[in-house]
């Protein structure tokens, strides 16, 4: 059972710009997650949020990075230790002194979850495409040709159909654009465009 968190504050602010390397961060997910599966939805949804940083927020590269690697590590101990969801991995990253600000992001991922309220930017964002990324998957898998001529019309259809990819919270997918303030249609056509290019996606 996923539990709350009894504080709203992660890490020390002394450790702000801290992050992992590319090589801490892709060990960190391959010897944490074995499904194969999950650990791609975390680099779809790392990506998005790079590409996110870079194109709306007008962020160096990085901070590009430290998007990327929020996305990359949110879901990093559901695999093997759903009972201790986002507790084990921010343990983790405090002890590795890595920015709060990425330990915030990861811990209101899901706020009716975990119970700490997307604040800045980064948290808002991270929310808004993680129901959404794992959504996009699923009906890619089910067209043809995937990505390719996916419009944003037949992901709204297929949102609307509550059977279609039911455990994937539309509550949540469009509470995080009301809270980023982001019309729906403009994040998935965002997601369109992106996701398909994830690279470490094969």
């Amino acid at each position: 059972m996923i539990r709350s968190f009894d504080r709203q504050v992660f890490g020390n602010i002394e450790n702000l710009g801290n992050v992992l390397s590319v090589d801490e961060a892709t060990n960190l997910l391959e010897t944490w997650v074995p499904n194969i599966k999950l650990r791609n939805h975390m680099y779809q949804v790392g990506y998005l949020l790079k590409c996110w940083a870079k194109e709306k927020e007008n962020l160096g590269e990085k901070e590009q990075w430290k998007w990327q690697m929020t996305g990359w590590l949110h879901d990093a101990d559901w695999d093997q230790w759903p009972d201790e969801h986002c507790h084990k991995i921010i343990a983790e990253l405090e002890s590795k002194n890595v920015d709060p600000e990425v330990l915030h992001a990861i811990t209101s991922h899901g706020p009716k979850h975990f119970g700490v309220e997307p604040v800045n930017q980064l948290d808002k964002v991270l929310y808004a495409f993680d129901e959404l990324s794992g959504f996009l998957h699923a009906y890619s898998l089910m067209r043809p040709d995937g990505y390719v001529g996916m419009e944003v019309k037949g992901v709204m259809k297929r949102l609307k159909d509550k059977t279609f990819a039911a455990q994937v919270s539309r509550e949540d997918i469009t509470d995080g654009a009301m809270r980023l303030g982001i019309p729906i249609d403009e994040l998935i056509q965002f997601a369109i465009v992106h996701q398909k290019n994830t690279p470490e996606v094969k």
